[in-house]
């Protein structure tokens, strides 16, 4: 490839990553709203639940941090919270004092399932513009980015 070319495709990569940017803050912005207007409720616990909805028999509090690539202590106070609502119950680990398992309550996954539900239609609802097949290719192509990146770590 000539040097004009790879710098064209250069510059094309870097206006897709900021397109994707610009386009992610805007589809997490209106999530966001979307979620405290219908839910009262926010992204972070969201997530949270939606971790644990894939996990019937729980995760402990480490594993949690894990699965959502974050710090113990920034799920500590959303889990708390979410016990407090009734949404989630702590469990101590036998054989571990420190350990806790946190798993969803009937009425956090009947909320889950709620507010997921609404989810999947804003989602669809924003990307309306954007037929299924264009979709599954960029979702294929980000994937490959994410994958090249995973296999740096």
């Amino acid at each position: 490839m000539n040097n004009t070319a790879s710098t064209e495709t250069s510059k094309e990569r870097l206006r897709l990553w900021l397109r994707a940017l610009k386009a992610t803050r805007a589809v997490e912005s209106a999530v966001r709203e979307n979620l405290r207007l219908e839910f009262a409720t926010t992204l972070p616990r969201f997530d949270v639940m939606a971790a644990l909805s894939q996990y019937q028999d729980g995760l402990k509090m480490s594993e949690l941090s894990g699965v959502l690539k974050v710090s113990n202590g920034n799920v500590t106070g959303i889990v708390e919270r979410l016990a407090e609502d009734g949404y989630v119950a702590r469990e101590k680990v036998p054989g571990d004092r420190r350990a806790s398992l946190v798993k969803m309550t009937d009425a956090g996954r009947a909320e889950f399932a709620a507010q997921a539900a609404a989810h999947e239609a804003w989602i669809n609802r924003i990307f309306e513009g954007v037929p299924g097949e264009e979709a599954a290719r960029i979702a294929e192509s980000l994937d490959i980015v994410a994958r090249q990146l995973e296999d740096k770590d």
